[in-house]
């Protein structure tokens, strides 16, 4: 799998975690959903910006 892969697939599942945990916001579990999303999604990126930088 290439390198563009393995940053997609945490990206999109915390894509659709946000759009799922949205949709139940008024549940405690909702919330947790986008919670995990965003992480996700800025772990992705900082972890990026991290391996950019130890270049």
């Amino acid at each position: 799998m290439s390198s563009f892969h393995t940053m997609l697939i945490p990206i999109v599942i915390g894509m659709i975690m946000l759009a799922v945990g949205f949709n139940f916001r008024d549940k405690p579990l909702g919330v947790f959903g986008m919670w995990v999303g965003m992480l996700l999604i800025l772990g992705t990126v900082v972890y990026k910006i991290l391996a950019k930088l130890a270049q």
